[in-house]
């Protein structure tokens, strides 16, 4: 549809989003607490003469840009929230708040944005539908999509298309992830407590031993993956915590496993979840323990629409050449972005971030995460074009 050139326009923007990014990255502010950031965000969408609305989800702003005539609606999602992760990179915009750092590139996201809305703005008169932008909290907690679903994000009206990227530092500048499918798996947090019958250490006949039976469970989930699932399909268990006991010539009476589950299909989510309470359940009972076993399903896959990314490849190859798309890059990390796409048709695209000659390749959540800042305006015109491709006849 759109014959604009996104390229130039976003170019002209470079200094302007290096200088948001980097005032974003030496402020961050972590889940539900983006109070500066949003606030940042409000007043540049006023300035464009959007309708702003602030506090959606706690701390989300969502501002609406409406066209000259009717045609669909396209959400536009960047999150905000950093992490609670010490930075050690030595720049000049390292975090100035202890314990806290954008290592997933959430800042780069939030100033691509603006920029997306900028450009937009600018040829307003030529959409024929409206742009809904989305500027999320709490990504990091998978909260802050729902919280603002909640508050009706996706309402009033409801998106015809949701529209997102990620920076991503395991592929060069310049490549981009485009598949189909499920690209990000969807995550769950599992807790199983065990309880047995605490005792002297120099006396385990005496009680029951939930710490040998914690690693048994521990051994046993990994049969699920190799044994319970279709080798076509994949999914990830890991037991990531093990709590027991508070001195070293004592058994205790209870241990705690935390975990996470990942997978890409509900159905094999849902039998990953069967197999983990029968497993835990069973070899506590082989043991003499009780177990409770919760599991929290926090975000669904996401899953890219193959109408949309049909639609979208080749204008995303007019700007980074078809030799640059990647049809195979996954990941088992989990987004909450899914939520935005869990009835409405999308796409959620990776763009390659990492620059290896000069160090920029360190993987996210990493204290030394950061990225080349030319993804700054190519991110903000793919983005822009793949707006434009539903709103802005050609």
């Amino acid at each position: 549809m759109s014959k604009i050139d996104f390229v130039p326009e976003a170019e002209a923007l470079r200094e302007e989003m290096v200088a948001v990014r980097r005032d974003l990255h030496m402020h961050p502010e972590t889940a539900f607490e983006e109070v500066r950031t949003a606030g940042i965000v409000a007043q540049t969408l006023s300035s464009l003469g959007l309708e702003v609305q602030t506090g959606v989800g706690k701390t989300g702003v969502v501002a609406m840009l409406d066209g000259s005539d009717d045609g669909p609606t396209v959400l536009v999602r960047a999150d905000m929230d950093a992490l609670p992760i010490e930075e050690a990179n030595k720049v000049d915009y390292v975090s100035q708040t202890a314990g806290k750092m954008h290592a997933c590139g959430h800042d780069a996201h939030t100033a691509i944005g603006l920029a997306v809305a900028k450009m937009l703005t600018k040829h307003k008169d030529r959409i024929h539908g409206r742009v809904k932008f989305v500027f999320q909290p709490a990504e990091e907690i998978a909260r802050g999509a729902q919280a603002m679903i909640e508050d009706g994000a996706l309402a009033n009206p409801r998106p015809d298309v949701s529209l997102g990227l990620h920076v991503w530092n395991t592929l060069p500048l310049g490549r981009l992830g485009v598949a189909d499918g499920p690209t990000m798996a969807g995550s769950s947090l599992w807790t199983a407590t065990l309880t047995g019958k605490g005792a002297h250490g120099a006396a385990p006949h005496l009680g029951i031993d939930p710490v040998v039976c914690a690693a048994h469970i521990i051994t046993a989930l990994q049969t699920i993956v190799s044994r319970n699932v279709d080798p076509m399909d994949t999914a990830v268990v890991s037991a990531t915590q093990v709590h027991a006991g508070d001195t070293h010539n004592v058994i205790p009476q209870t241990a705690v496993l935390t975990g996470t589950m990942r997978s890409f299909k509900t159905e094999v989510r849902d039998l990953v979840t069967q197999r983990m309470d029968e497993i835990i359940r069973g070899v506590a009972a082989s043991f003499g323990c009780e177990a409770d076993f919760q599991i929290e399903h926090r975000t669904g896959p996401v899953v890219n629409h193959a109408d949309v990314g049909n639609r979208l490849r080749p204008l995303f190859s007019d700007i980074v050449g078809a030799d640059n798309l990647d049809l195979t890059t996954r990941t088992m990390g989990g987004e909450d972005m899914s939520f935005f796409m869990t009835d409405v048709p999308g796409m959620y695209f990776f763009v390659g971030s990492a620059n290896e000659a000069r160090g920029l390749n360190y993987g996210h959540h990493h204290p030394q995460f950061d990225i080349d800042e030319d993804v700054l305006p190519l991110g903000a015109a793919l983005l822009a074009t793949a707006v434009a491709e539903y709103v802005i006849p050609g």
